[in-house]
């Protein structure tokens, strides 16, 4: 694993699922994301239920609290063999910072540790470039991987 990309002053990364603000998370990618359109914020709760959860949260100087969630993504994963990094998204108000990066950066330092041999997400154009110069490629035989869609 490379160094991860710096943090900003004023944000703190977090792996700890309890700091998760679950409205707010639903909030983001209801409004911000195409994928996550429809999401009830009840699918959105048994999500984080069943993921490991990974923030992003500003503080000022003076804040002794939990700070504001500015950035989330989730991994599901056999802890093993196998993850899917999704749900990335940071808000609006504070991109253009490298979050997203940071963010990704630390959830796959947490996830180093277990030696998985595939961690996979699915990129939105914009997110295409960003993921691509951090090292992501193409999935390796694409052909060979199928879905089963809910009718």
């Amino acid at each position: 694993m490379t160094r991860p990309s710096p943090l900003p002053d004023g944000y703190e990364f977090s792996a700890d699922t309890a700091r998760i603000d679950t409205g707010r998370v639903h909030r983001l990618l209801a409004e911000h994301t195409p994928w996550a359109e429809g999401r009830t914020l009840e699918a959105q709760r048994a999500i984080v239920a069943g993921s490991r959860n990974y923030g992003l949260y500003a503080r000022s100087r003076e804040e002794s609290g939990r700070g504001e969630q500015v950035a989330y993504a989730r991994v599901v994963t056999d802890g093993v063999t196998f993850a899917w990094l999704a749900d990335v998204i940071v808000d609006p108000a504070h991109r253009g910072r490298r979050l997203g990066a940071a963010l990704v950066d630390r959830i796959l330092e947490d996830l180093d540790t277990m030696g998985l041999k595939r961690i996979v997400l699915k990129a939105s154009e914009a997110g295409r470039p960003l993921y691509e110069r951090a090292g992501w490629t193409p999935l390796e035989g694409p052909d060979d991987w199928m879905e089963l869609r809910s009718r």
